[in-house]
């Protein structure tokens, strides 16, 4: 079992950044792929950023490419979320994921945190 506990959520003004972290535990964090997922009220939840075991690749949904940078400490079992220039439509709920291989869905992710909320106001 891997254990996630997402931080750093919170209300900002569109423009602004926010990090969130994800803390892992329970088994060896560089054996997972870890990705970060949001989902707004009514929607399906989306990949945004994934990064690979070592933190070599990435990959990034387009509506966030050039704003949010994906990164990983595997010696502090911690992957991040940087969020620069942050919009309205950015508002949901975000959640980090891991698995053991490269996946797209979220019922591809076999380990899950709680979700923190992210806000963006205009």
């Amino acid at each position: 079992q891997v254990q996630l506990v997402e931080s750093g959520g919170g209300l900002v003004q569109a423009g602004g950044s926010l990090r969130l972290s994800c803390a892992a535990s329970g088994r060896t964090f560089s054996d997972y792929v870890m990705g970060w997922f949001r989902q707004a009220p009514g929607k399906e939840r989306v990949l945004v950023a994934r990064i690979a075991w070592s933190g070599g690749s990435t990959y990034y949904a387009d509506s966030v490419k050039g704003r949010f940078t994906i990164s990983r400490d595997n010696a502090k079992n911690t992957v991040y979320l940087q969020m620069n220039s942050l919009k309205p439509e950015d508002t949901a709920v975000y959640y980090c994921a891991a698995d053991r291989s490269s996946r797209w869905y979220w019922n591809e992710y076999g380990f899950w945190g709680q979700g923190t909320q992210v806000t963006v106001s205009s």
